[in-house]
């Protein structure tokens, strides 16, 4: 028996054990504006690594080093992904819409697994909360929503952009994220008990704004450890659209005292932005904590061989690059992040792939890997269809990391009431079209009328996306084929080989 034979015969083994195991629990982890910062992505983030749980859990799952929010901004991301359909099928775009009344019934992951024997129980940010969500989409859950509350770290919301609270105040004031982890390891004591299988959610608020964490993180990075972006500049014809001015930071009243316009090539000054990457770390180390101790408590409880492990960030973040601050972009920063899925008996000794794939991905993957009925592809118009995916079950990727996948993934944000940028990511290039948008009733681009602006970017020579070659002579073919494949979109099995029938 040759090598590639030995390989092969070992991955069907694999797959043979794992299809004979009994059920499977669920721990779904989010965190919030959490850009690919974890010891797997070196080369990619732009600051220390100081995740050691997450880079441990990134040993034993499989890791999409490439992976796109299909939106970036909390509401809408999240109303996607746990729906496996896009902002233009959900029809959510901002942080006040429901997608149950704009988009449709639609089920979610956890109300999925809730339909099909599961306790499903959600802890902390996992929808959007409030009305974007009819206070948590009560329907997913078999129990209810468990929401923390830290009423003496609100009470001056926009005073400090960041905080290192002191052990003494904790002792008195626990942070909500703190809350949200005790809440987890109750829940996953009672659980473990019930006899029945679970899913369980667990949405972490942090590295969000402010960013508040213990003290002793932001000691153990000193200043010294900070880089400053090193392309704190608007990219080079870039179109005005594609710019935000970052209002969801200059409204803190330490960062508003610069009067900062948020206009492209200003920034803010040095010393400022590495006190807010510092502190951005700190509440990234300081998630990353809270994490490892969920995880502790699922192995004290001998469920580790038992329990898929999913974790995401809801979209990524710009820290200064470009002059930017927090998302509502396209770019790479803000499109860009983590996700990793363990499933006991098929990522055991970790896998990678540098393959493409999309947030919509993870509910078809989570169904197949729990060995539930398979969702189908949703029909063009889905309105009253309650379960379907716009997604592909990553689950071939954990065996074949290298193989057969999509050629492109897909993002938009919204400019205005008539303004969408739609861009596609291949291997090499982000293409961008901002174009005028029909809403309701069609919810589509329309591209028969002049572009508000077009970008493109080669992420072999410019990975940080610091020039727009859109109207360079020698890229007009470029230009031209992904044109093709934005406006083709994901069904198009040329881009996404095996998505129908």
């Amino acid at each position: 028996m040759d090598g590639n034979s030995i390989v092969g015969f070992y991955i069907l083994l694999s797959i043979a054990l794992y299809v004979q195991g009994a059920k499977k629990n669920v721990l779904f982890l989010v965190a919030d504006d959490f850009r690919p910062n974890i010891g797997v992505y070196q080369g990619l983030n732009l600051g220390p690594n100081h995740t050691p749980n997450l880079d441990t859990l990134a040993s034993q799952s499989m890791v999409m080093k490439q992976a796109y929010v299909q939106y970036a901004v909390c509401g809408p991301s999240r109303s996607s992904f746990l729906t496996g359909r896009r902002p233009d099928t959900t029809h959510v775009y901002d942080l006040e819409t429901y997608f149950r009344n704009v988009g449709g019934n639609f089920t979610t992951i956890p109300q999925y697994f809730k339909n099909h024997g599961y306790t499903s129980v959600g802890i902390g940010k996992i929808f959007h909360p409030g009305l974007s969500s009819n206070y948590d989409d009560p329907i997913s859950w078999s129990k209810n929503y468990h929401v923390s509350q830290a009423h003496h770290y609100g009470h001056s919301r926009h005073s400090h952009s960041w905080r290192a609270v002191p052990d003494i105040e904790r002792q008195q004031f626990p942070l909500v994220d703190e809350m949200i982890s005790t809440q987890a390891k109750k829940s996953l004591n009672e659980l473990a008990t019930a006899g029945q299988p679970f899913f369980l959610a667990v949405g972490f608020h942090k590295p969000h704004l402010p960013f508040l964490f213990p003290q002793k993180f932001l000691s153990d990075i000193p200043v010294s450890m900070v880089d400053l972006p090193t392309n704190a500049y608007a990219p080079v014809d870039m179109p005005d659209k594609a710019w935000n001015n970052y209002a969801e930071l200059r409204v803190f009243n330490d960062i508003a005292v610069f009067n900062a316009t948020g206009n492209p090539n200003t920034t803010l000054p040095d010393n400022v932005v590495k006190d807010l990457r510092r502190a951005y770390f700190s509440a990234v180390s300081y998630m990353d904590s809270l994490v490892g101790e969920v995880l502790s408590e699922l192995k004290n409880l001998n469920l580790m061989n038992d329990t898929i492990i999913s974790f995401v960030g809801d979209h990524g973040y710009s820290l200064g690059e470009h002059g930017l601050w927090t998302k509502h972009t396209t770019f790479e920063d803000a499109v860009h992040a983590p996700m990793m899925l363990r499933v006991p008996g098929l990522t055991d000794h970790g896998v990678v792939t540098n393959q493409l794939v999309e947030f919509v991905d993870l509910f078809p993957t989570l169904v197949d890997a729990a060995r539930l009925p398979k969702l189908k592809i949703c029909p063009e118009e889905s309105t009253h269809v309650s379960v379907c995916t716009e997604g592909k079950s990553m689950l071939p990727l954990m065996t074949s990391p290298n193989g057969p996948w999509k050629m492109a993934a897909f993002s938009q944000n919204k400019r205005g009431k008539g303004i969408m940028g739609y861009t596609v990511r291949t291997d090499q290039y982000r293409y961008t079209e901002w174009t005028r948008f029909n809403g309701a009733p069609v919810f589509k681009p329309n591209y028969s009328r002049s572009l508000v602006g077009v970008e493109l970017y080669d992420h072999v020579k410019d990975p940080q996306e610091n020039v727009n070659l859109a109207h360079h002579h020698d890229k007009t073919d470029a230009v031209a084929s992904l044109k093709k494949i934005l406006h083709s979109g994901w069904r198009s099995k040329d881009t996404n080989p095996g998505i129908i029938g």
